[in-house]
């Protein structure tokens, strides 16, 4: 048995195999003899791949958001969490994001004896693209990304909302806010850990929550950076204000 606790790094998609922004994060390669190879892949919205096959097929699990997939010659298919896309051994097909929401599926790939590599087509047009039309997006959706009880009842007065980006390699370090903070990842990605807590990759459409007074141990942009809303919930007169400790005293979050 094997457990990896530090998050593998997410890293766009071949330019030659994608239309749109799409990451790839590996989840499991395991050592011979096995020849079974896992990565989840996130697409922005409208994002997709292009055609392309498998020496072996593939099998597609959603794990968040609505996507579309064809098989040449079918029809375009709407699938959402939950759904299993099998893709026979040689089977020309595409797959993606819808185009008002993002996707993410792990993709579970055997690998032939012999090492050979999926063979990729052309691109998918939108003609093609937009063949399901909107069907697939009901015209409202409601989901709950995150239900979060907080650390102590508080008497929130107002809510500042902040667009935040961080450049490649400037992790923020650990620190503490003052009060609770909310975020949700708009573009880039982000290694994310509460001290003492496992560690995560964040990408566009995952949500955070920081609570107040509890140190934040990660907080590190990937190699194209970050970009979040942050969320501050301050009590009457209370400024948002965030601790580096070993750093002299509190600062103004700016």
């Amino acid at each position: 048995m094997h457990i990896t606790r530090t998050p593998a790094t997410a890293v766009a998609a071949p330019s030659e195999w994608v239309t749109g922004k799409v990451w790839i994060t590996p989840v499991a390669e395991p050592p011979e003899p096995s020849r079974t190879r896992i990565d989840s892949v996130r697409f922005a919205p409208g994002a997709r791949t292009v055609w392309h096959r498998h020496p072996l097929g593939q099998v597609l699990v959603v794990t968040e958001g609505t996507g579309r997939v064809q098989r040449r010659g079918g029809p375009v298919e709407t699938v959402q969490v939950g759904d299993t896309v099998q893709i026979a051994p040689g089977e020309w097909h595409w797959h993606g994001a819808a185009p008002a929401a993002a996707m993410t599926h792990l993709a579970i790939e055997p690998v032939p004896d012999d090492g050979a590599a999926p063979e990729a087509g052309e691109p998918v047009t939108d003609a093609e693209y937009d063949e399901a039309g909107a069907a697939d997006v009901p015209p409202i959706t409601r989901t709950v990304l995150l239900d979060q009880l907080l650390a102590a009842p508080r008497d929130t007065h107002r809510v500042e909302i902040r667009r935040i980006t961080i450049a490649p390699g400037h992790a923020a370090g650990v620190h503490v806010h003052n009060g609770p903070v909310f975020g949700s990842v708009e573009s880039g990605s982000v290694v994310y850990q509460i001290e003492g807590r496992t560690a995560s990759v964040l990408g566009p459409g995952d949500v955070f929550y920081e609570p107040e007074a509890t140190r934040i141990a990660r907080f590190d942009p990937q190699d194209e950076g970050v970009t979040f809303l942050g969320y501050f919930l301050l009590s009457a007169g209370q400024a948002a204000e965030i601790e580096f400790p070993g750093a002299q005293g509190r600062i103004a979050s700016t």
